[in-house]
C-alpha cells in the first residue's frame, strides 16, 4: 500500500476564525492609537505569520511599535479564546465529516501547515478535538512565513512520504505559492478569505467541502 498525505491550512480552510482575527487586529492598531484597516486587508494577510501580517498592514511604523501591536494582538486572540471556546473558531460545514472520513482509510495522512503559533494551534485541535486526526502539525514558531515551503517540506519530512504523494489544501495565495515552492499539489478552497481568482495557481479549486472530497480523490490517484 503506498501511503498519501494530505496536507490543511487552518484559519479560512478548516474553521472560520475571522471574528476574532478582526477583533484582535482592531486591539492591535488600537495599541497604537491607530484604527484598524479595512476588513478585506486584514483578511488578505492571514496565513501570514503573525509579525509578517501586521508588518504589511502596519506599513513603516517602527520595530518597536510593531512589537507592542503583535503582543496586543496576542493578548486580545488568547482572551477572546478563552471567552468564546469552540465558538472562536467554527469548523467549517462539512469539515468534521470529511476529516473523519479522509483519517478512516489506510491509505492517507493527514497534516496540518498554518500560519498560527503553537499556543494557539494547540489550543484550537483540544478545543474543537481535532488533535487525533493529524500525525504532523507545522506552525509559525517554527519555520519561515508561508509561501516558504519550510513547512510543507517538515511534514514530508516527518511522514517519509514524497512530494509527489502529497496535496496541499488550503483559501490563500500563499498556500498556493508554498505548495508550489515545495512541489507539491494543491487545492484552493473558496469559503476562506481570500477570492477565487487569488487561488488560480491551484491544481483544482473548489467551492465546498463535499467538491474536495471528490477532488482529493481524484488527485490522490494521480499521486506517484
Amino acid at each position: 500500500m503506498t501511503l498519501r498525505l494530505v496536507i490543511f491550512d487552518v484559519d479560512g480552510t478548516l474553521v472560520d476564525s475571522q471574528a476574532d482575527i478582526l477583533a484582535s487586529m482592531e486591539a492591535a492598531f488600537a495599541e497604537i492609537g491607530r484604527p484598524a484597516p479595512a476588513r478585506t486587508e486584514v483578511l488578505g494577510v492571514v496565513g501570514l505569520s503573525l509579525p509578517g501580517a501586521i508588518a504589511r498592514l502596519a506599513g513603516d511604523e517602527s520595530d518597536d511599535r510593531l512589537a507592542r501591536m503583535v503582543e496586543a494582538y496576542k493578548t486580545s486572540y488568547a482572551r477572546l479564546r478563552h471567552q468564546n471556546g469552540a465558538a472562536s473558531s467554527p469548523l467549517y460545514d462539512g469539515i468534521r465529516p470529511l476529516l473523519e472520513a479522509l483519517h478512516a482509510r489506510d491509505d492517507l495522512l493527514l497534516g496540518i501547515a498554518t500560519g498560527k503559533s503553537r499556543r494557539g494551534l494547540e489550543a484550537l485541535l483540544d478545543t474543537l478535538d481535532l488533535r487525533r486526526f493529524f500525525v504532523t502539525a507545522q506552525c509559525a514558531d517554527d519555520h519561515p512565513s508561508k509561501p516558504h515551503p519550510s513547512m510543507l517540506l517538515t511534514c514530508l519530512a516527518e511522514t517519509g512520504i514524497d512530494a509527489g504523494r502529497a496535496v496541499m489544501i488550503g483559501d490563500t495565495s500563499f498556500d498556493i505559492d508554498m505548495a508550489r515552492a515545495a512541489r507539491i499539489r494543491s487545492v484552493g478552497v473558496t469559503w476562506g478569505y481570500h477570492p477565487a481568482p487569488h487561488l488560480s495557481g491551484a491544481d483544482r479549486v473548489v467551492e465546498d467541502t463535499a467538491a474536495l472530497g471528490r477532488v482529493l480523490d481524484d488527485l490522490l490517484e494521480l499521486a506517484t
